[in-house]
């Protein structure tokens, strides 16, 4: 076999047992690998019903065909697991050696079972399984964490850890590796819940490819397009470059999606950021692009994207760069996902502000307020107990009008992009596998076009949502970068052709269009296997009813029968039932009736 191992590591950290168990063929090909093959491995390994947080529900690391090869971009792997703030699939991708290393290791997955009995790190070496106490990393820093490790095992060793956000099992905690995150819907928590501080991995297997002449002639081309203007923006700017563009189409979430532009957006653009704050530019593993910014923060070094500096900045009132910047790095610190932690707290200063708790010093634009939170959420302290459960669980534990603010949806926190001014994409976050999200639907890319209105959102738009869709699903399994998403003049055939050459298949266009379709659908099975109900593909009541009250977007409103018919178009566009549900058909059809039927 070409591009695999074919085989996955399960290990029960309960008992310390491990076992190889076999990847058939048919199955990488029909998932790929990343996000596809661990949503199959999830069907497979988690039982129906579990608990996020007990030692039963699996934590997965998910590679691919493409890791270890010369393509740019490709050193990525995906984590997956049920989440604890949703209660849904959950999955978030990463790049780091840690995906190469883990490749070496002999494995196209991770599957970790169980619950150690004290704080403990898991090594792997060239297939060998050793579980290691780690109460001398309890409580530490991600940061310090790995650089302990590093010292413990030497340069071989690439890790994924925890902070004390992840051990204290805050929803919305990280996977922390090589200064990058698995950032969404709590991994870490889930890792903390099994007492396990870290993973590293480490071997010398090398996977062979079917064409390797050919791989390295598509490797060249593709780094050379990854040079060009398709890519520029995240070169010169980085992501951050968005916050002053979406403030100038009122699309800019601001305090707690209360309005669409903000004040002090000048202080906070990346133009200005760059000129005084930024130190250098890198790069991830395996990568040619080099969209990875540095900056100075008043504690040290922090890199920034256009969510962190969103959610902690206008979302909170906040415009002082010096307190962002610091707020990110302590986030990137303790393991908490900045984007939840921002918009919990942003919810939380409104409810303060609308006397639903009594908390006087909780306003919007109290940086020092902001800053003092953080490690209240990650320790569990005070108000940050309540903070930790993501918006949520809070908004039902305050009560009153709280739960039509609270900016989430199926309990994961909203992205930077405001629904009522992104129409389209406001669908894309109703309906999402993992709740509100801006990685698994492009739709903003469709609002951002001459193909739809994007303070109309119509069911027309529905059929374009779900292209953006496909193409994530395709990308997350593959695991290619999105940021080269627009080097690719025909994402499908491409992307066959350069499977072809991995894995030596006589794979086409058409059939990665069915690859993507499927695993779209299989994660929205895991989901109804979970309980899901066509109730939770929705917004909060703010973007239904309130209007937008400035800007360009000003008297923006997105009604809930508009959404609705939005929704209606999507679920016919996927060949889903009307309420949401899969037909036997569309599960023949896709080729998943082994999963239904486990």
């Amino acid at each position: 076999m070409f591009g695999y191992h074919g085989r996955y590591l399960r290990v029960d950290l309960t008992t310390g047992a491990s076992c190889w168990m076999t990847l058939p063929e048919h199955v990488l090909r029909r998932f790929l690998g990343g996000v596809g093959l661990a949503t199959y491995l999830m069907h497979r390994e988690s039982p129906t019903g579990v608990d996020p947080l007990a030692g039963e529900a699996p934590l997965i690391f998910s590679l691919s065909p493409l890791v270890g090869t010369p393509l740019t971009t490709s050193a990525k792997f995906a984590v997956v697991a049920k989440s604890p703030l949703t209660e849904r699939l959950n999955d978030a991708l990463s790049s780091s050696h840690f995906a190469i290393a883990a490749k070496k290791a002999g494995c196209d997955a991770l599957v970790i079972l169980g619950k150690c009995a004290r704080p403990s790190l898991l090594v792997i070496d060239d297939g060998r399984v050793a579980v290691e106490t780690a109460d001398d990393l309890w409580g530490l820093a991600s940061d310090e964490t790995s650089r302990r490790l590093a010292e413990r095992l030497g340069p071989r060793f690439h890790t994924a850890v925890i902070g004390p956000a992840g051990e204290r099992l805050v929803r919305y905690a990280t996977i922390s590796h090589d200064n990058r995150h698995a950032g969404r819907g709590g991994l870490g928590a889930v890792m903390g819940a099994k007492n396990l501080k870290a993973v590293a991995v480490a071997g010398s297997k090398r996977i062979p490819v079917a064409d390797p002449a050919g791989v390295v002639a598509a490797a060249k081309d593709l780094s050379r397009r990854s040079f060009g203007p398709a890519t520029a923006k995240y070169r010169e700017l980085g992501t951050v470059a968005n916050l002053l563009t979406f403030n100038r189409f009122a699309a800019l979430p601001t305090r707690n999606f209360q309005q669409g532009t903000f004040d002090q957006a000048a202080a906070l653009s990346g133009e200005e950021l760059n000129a005084a704050r930024r130190v250098t530019r890198n790069s991830c593993a395996a990568c040619t692009i080099g969209c990875e910014h540095i900056y100075e923060a008043p504690g040290g070094q922090v890199r920034l994207e256009y969510e962190s500096l969103f959610a902690l900045g206008s979302l909170c009132g906040i415009g002082d760069a010096d307190v962002v910047l610091e707020a990110a790095r302590r986030c990137d610190q303790l393991g908490l996902d900045t984007i939840s932690t921002g918009a919990t707290i942003a919810f939380a200063m409104e409810c303060a502000e609308k006397g639903l708790i009594a908390e006087p010093e909780l306003r919007f634009g109290r940086g020092d307020v902001l800053l003092s939170l953080l490690d209240q959420i990650a320790r569990r302290q005070g108000l940050g107990d309540l903070l930790a459960e993501g918006t949520r669980r809070a908004a039902q534990v305050i009560g009153g009008e709280a739960p039509d603010f609270a900016p989430h949806v199926k309990g994961l926190e909203l992205p930077g992009y405001e629904p009522r001014a992104l129409q389209t994409m406001a669908l894309g976050f109703a309906v999402g596998s993992r709740g509100a999200d801006h990685n698994r639907s492009g739709a903003y890319e469709v609002d951002f076009s001459a193909q739809a209105d994007r303070f109309h959102g119509s069911p027309e738009a529905a059929g374009l949502a779900v292209d953006t869709e496909d193409r994530a699903a395709l990308i997350d399994s593959l695991i290619l970068c999105k940021f080269l998403r627009g080097v690719f003049q025909d994402l499908y055939a491409e992307s066959a052709d350069l499977l072809a050459r991995v894995t030596g298949w006589d794979v086409t266009a058409d059939e990665l269009r069915a690859v993507a379709q499927r695993i779209v659908t299989a994660k929205k099975l895991y989901n109804i296997r979970e309980g899901w109900t066509s109730a939770e593909d929705t917004l909060p009541r703010r973007f239904l009813s309130e209007r937008l009250p400035d800007g360009v977007s000003r008297g923006a409103v997105l009604p809930r029968a508009q959404l609705q018919r939005m929704i209606d178009s999507y679920y016919a566009a996927r060949g889903w039932q009307k309420d949401g549900l899969v037909s036997q058909t569309t599960v023949d059809n896709l080729a998943l009736t082994d999963l239904v039927q486990r």
